[in-house]
């Protein structure tokens, strides 16, 4: 069986899913088909309806290659999208303000922003002929972007100006701006007149939205508070206390349904979202609240006067809301049911553990340094928060039938999933550890226990009832019944493994040992003793007997289930194994490391058969498909990368290939023996043969044919560097001092002439210098000898006629 078995050789990274949203500003597009984001100093365009497409980037990005404008040195400050969706402008570390072409992502304009300090705002006017910057430095700038000029100076703001919005009716040239004084300033940017204030707030006001009449002004802060304006008189109408920090508020369009509720025309309807992560809409007017969500995604602030949702986002041509949390989460909510249209994930942060669930591994769970885990759709990459850990996550497992999660928060949850409808519910919790619940284990066959291990150095074991509480309260969740505990280790556990047959429980410690526990009472089978470091995690092999370990000691070693014996210890990386999985049938391993590395390992041989390298830090999870074609690895990067197994593409290639080279070879050999020589030229640069080359051009001279300077000179660039190379490398032997000579006399004559452009000309130079300036000298001194037996001979000729005519 194991002989049909194909070993794997090579993986390629298939997907790489980066941050594409790390904080800062984000727009929406007028089509809603996109959202353009803020992330470490670039602007990543990403698409709503297909997330598994990669993020297009401008802007400027310190990762990018730099270019020749300098721009990829020129990290971004803030952006603005324009009305109209064609342009967007940014403010960079440098100073300048550049105008981006959202088609082609290239700048259209740049000029010097004239801030003394960061530029922290930025707005276009209704018509997008203006834009607005406000600074660090108290003052609002109006430019013409166009023509690169500004147009006005506005100054009254305090402190660090935080917002920025034109008046919509373009005709009154009016913008607003608020900074740190809990006003709102309007300015006529054309007269640079201070036309009015808005005072009301007691705290930073963090946004306002005008009414559909453009009569009122409804604004937010964080003093808790919802101000409605009316814009002529400056006068606040109602002031409504919402008991919760806003960072903000959008007055909804006349006409549209909320959760089914139709709006009244005529009354002023606000959306507001702050400290609680939910979104409520009020009437402003009657001071009501006409719908609270109940569905939201987002967690409640720890803090008070925290940040949990950061902005709001309205696209009015698909009647749909999206929320930016605190934790980089983008959620799109349809406004007429209140459904969650789409979930993106902006930026994991560290990627703690993977798991692979489903049919065909459809799903992936991944936890990271968050309350919420993430489920991601693998066919789409379309991404659901599962909220219900009131800490982070720390371990994933799962069967085919549950879930079950472990947190910082002393518990472990057990959820249900449905496929179809891609719904993720809890329908269990235990809550026996005394601290942190580190990893967590399900039974694969029965499905009837799973286990855990904790900071509490307690390994348990949990029955997992046939029937749970269908609610959703909190307080009603089913209790998880813990049947067995274990002091098991003397440090904080990190692990803990089922065996394939569910008889089995393995766990690894800080304390530099691994455990084996019979399930069925706890009782210690046997200790693993031999690494030199804690053991980060443990593995059973899901054919043989045979345990494997992983440790800091930067070791992996596998262990006789029998007689508790080390079998074999792999050791090639450099830094802590973090984490190792099995492979094509036990017979090979995928390990990762803290520095970053993935090792392909054959257990035969002990060898490291490929070395994988595009993490940039501590990899914590790997998680591998039944059909192993694919595997995912996660870490403190943030990246998720997907790996694909082209063992089989790269044998069918290398055969395609091979074949190719012997039909080419067998062409040539018939060429030379055809004495087609100049075409037997080309064709051997082409297939890189040195020693073939050298013989064909030794023929050319020998039959003195002509046509060896036009042939080369038709040659392709590249087929003219090959053919120098061989040169220089013939010119190292003096047997091949004349066709090597012969060639690069011709070369340098095309390089004089411009038609061949040779990089590295100077390292090539160098190679060929001393060795021509030692068959120079060696010629020079043939020539002499030629010259002394001439004269010699001439010497010689007078005496030859005289002795021929004495005889």
């Amino acid at each position: 069986m194991s002989a049909k078995i194909k070993l794997k050789e090579v993986y390629e990274v298939q997907n790489q899913y980066k941050a594409f949203y790390t904080g800062g500003t984000v727009q929406w597009s007028p089509n809603g088909l996109e959202l353009l984001c803020q992330n470490s100093g670039a602007i990543n365009l990403i698409s709503v309806s297909d997330e598994s497409s990669e993020p297009v980037i401008f802007g400027a990005n310190p990762s990018t290659t730099d270019d020749d404008d300098g721009i990829a040195e020129d990290s971004v400050y803030t952006f603005a999208l324009a009305n109209g969706g064609e342009h967007v402008v940014s403010a960079h570390r440098s100073g300048l303000l550049r105008m981006w072409d959202v088609a082609s992502r290239k700048v259209v304009k740049m000029w010097r922003g004239l801030h003394q300090g960061p530029t922290t705002r930025l707005a276009f006017s209704a018509g997008d002929q203006l834009v607005a910057s406000g600074g660090t430095d108290t003052t609002v700038r109006i430019w013409d972007p166009m023509q690169q000029v500004c147009v006005g100076t506005l100054r009254g703001c305090v402190g660090v100006v935080s917002l920025l919005v034109f008046h919509p009716d373009e005709e009154r040239k009016v913008i607003l701006a608020a900074g740190d004084d809990a006003k709102i300033y309007a300015w006529n940017y054309e007269t640079r007149e201070l036309v009015k204030t808005f005072a009301g707030h007691f705290s930073k006001v963090t946004a306002v939205s005008f009414s559909n009449d453009r009569k009122f002004l409804v604004s937010a802060g964080r003093d808790k508070i919802l101000v409605l304006w009316d814009y002529e008189t400056q006068q606040s109408v109602k002031t409504i206390p919402v008991y919760e920090s806003l960072e903000s508020v959008i007055v909804l369009p006349d006409g549209i349904r909320v959760n089914g509720q139709k709006l009244k025309k005529g009354k002023i309807y606000a959306a507001c979202a702050g400290e609680e992560g939910l979104i409520k809409v009020w009437e402003m007017t009657e001071t009501a609240i006409v719908f609270k969500q109940s569905n939201s995604l987002v967690t409640k602030s720890a803090e008070e006067g925290g940040l949990a949702i950061t902005e709001m986002l309205l696209n009015r041509q698909t009647s749909q809301l999206a929320v930016v949390s605190a934790d980089h989460n983008i959620i799109i909510h349809d406004l007429e049911t209140f459904d969650c249209f789409k979930q993106l994930s902006g930026f994991s942060d560290e990627i703690l553990d993977l798991i692979l669930f489903g049919k065909k591994d459809r799903f992936l769970g991944m936890a990271t340094n968050s309350n919420d885990f993430k489920v991601y759709d693998t066919t789409t990459m379309n991404c659901q928060l599962v909220k219900g850990h009131t800490d982070i996550v720390l371990s994933l497992s799962a069967n085919d039938q549950f879930m079950l999660s472990s947190s910082k928060d002393n518990s472990i949850r057990l959820w249900q999933y449905n496929a179809t409808k891609f719904e993720i519910n809890c329908v269990a919790i235990g809550l026996k550890h005394t601290n942190a619940v580190g990893s967590v284990s399900l039974s694969k066959i029965s499905g009837k226990f799973c286990a855990s291990v904790s900071q509490d150095r307690c390994l348990k074991v949990w029955k997992i009832p046939k029937e749970f509480n269908q609610t959703s309260d909190e307080k009603e969740l089913t209790r998880l019944n813990c049947t067995l505990t274990e002091l098991a280790h003397e440090k904080d556990i990190n692990c803990v493994s089922i065996s394939p047959n569910d008889r089995l429980l393995a766990t690894g410690s800080q304390d530099k040992t691994a455990k084996l526990w019979d399930v069925s009472n706890l009782s210690l089978v046997g200790v693993f003793r031999g690494h030199k470091r804690g053991i980060w995690a443990v593995r059973f092999s899901p054919i043989d007997q045979i345990l494997l370990t992983n440790a800091a000691d930067c070791s992996i070693k596998l262990w006789s289930l029998t007689d508790m014996t080390c079998l074999k210890s792999l050791e090639g990386h450099e830094s802590s194994v973090l984490r190792v999985e099995f492979l094509s049938n036990g017979m090979q391993l995928i390990s990762a490391g803290a520095d970053g590395l993935l090792k392909l390992w054959s257990i035969k041989s002990s060898e490291c058969i490929q070395t994988l390298d595009k993490h940039e830090s501590r990899i914590w999870a790997l998680c591998v498909t039944e059909d192993e074609t694919v595997f995912y690895s996660g870490g403190s990067d943030s990246q998720l990368i997907k790996w694909k197994d082209v063992t089989d593409e790269k044998r069918d290639r290398e055969m395609t290939e091979r074949k190719d080279m012997l039909l080419q070879e067998q062409e040539l050999n018939n060429l030379v023996n055809d004495k087609k020589l100049l075409k037997a030229l080309r064709l051997s640069l082409n297939l890189n043969r040195p020693l073939m080359t050298l013989k064909i051009i030794n023929a050319v001279i020998k039959a003195q044919e002509q046509g060896l300077p036009e042939t080369i000179q038709k040659l392709s660039n590249d087929h003219k560097e090959t053919l120098l190379k061989h040169a220089i490398e013939w010119n190292t032997n003096s047997r091949n001092c004349r066709p090597a000579q012969l060639v690069l006399n011709i070369l340098l004559q095309e390089i004089l002439a411009g038609a061949f452009q040779v990089s590295e000309l100077n390292k090539h130079l160098t190679a060929a210098l001393p060795y021509t300036e030692r068959h120079f000298a060696r010629m020079t001194e043939y020539a002499k000898d030629l010259k002394f037996i001439e004269y010699t001979l001439q010497c010689m000729q007078p005496h030859a006629a005289r002795a021929t005519n004495k005889s």
